[in-house]
This record gives C-alpha cells, structure tokens and sequence, in this order.
C-alpha cells in the first residue's frame, strides 16, 4: 500500500517526512539514505549501500587460521621496508 502525506521544504533546505512513509518504505532510525533528483518535483530517497559491508566475510575460508595475521607482522617489520 502507497502512503501519502505532506511536508514542507524549510528556511534550511530542509524536509521532515512523515513517520508512517518511512515506516511503510521500511526505513530505520540512523539509516544512511542516498536522495537523487527524478525530474521536477520529484526527489527519490534510497538506503545507501555499504560497500564494506558488502564484501565482509567475502574471503572466510581462503586463507588458513593465522595466516592472515603472519603475513600482516611480515608486511610491517623494519626489514620489509625499503632502504633509504
């Protein structure tokens, strides 16, 4: 079901939408949101995407237990930088 209400845009820029159309969207409290211009009078409010999020986990069971860890203590010991 579509829900419809009204707001107004204020002196800021900017526009309080009304609970029962972030509710019925399905939007949460803290949610980052993406806005993007449809044309004139029309303003789309999207949930932006976490690109981290997105690849969390991505690699679990690539890489044997620990061997993350070693590679990164040999990434970042003295005799691994370059001489100057």
């Amino acid at each position: 079901m579509r829900e419809v209400d009204t707001t107004r845009v204020s002196k800021k820029h900017q526009v309080t939408i009304p609970m029962k159309v972030l509710r019925a969207a399905g939007f949460e409290l803290g949610e980052c949101l993406r806005a993007r211009a449809e044309g004139p009078g029309r303003v789309v409010l999207e949930r932006a995407e976490d690109i981290l999020a997105s690849y969390a986990g991505a690699l679990t069971g690539v890489y044997e237990p620990g061997e993350v860890e070693r590679l990164r203590a040999e990434w970042e010991s003295p005799s691994s930088m370059p001489a100057s």
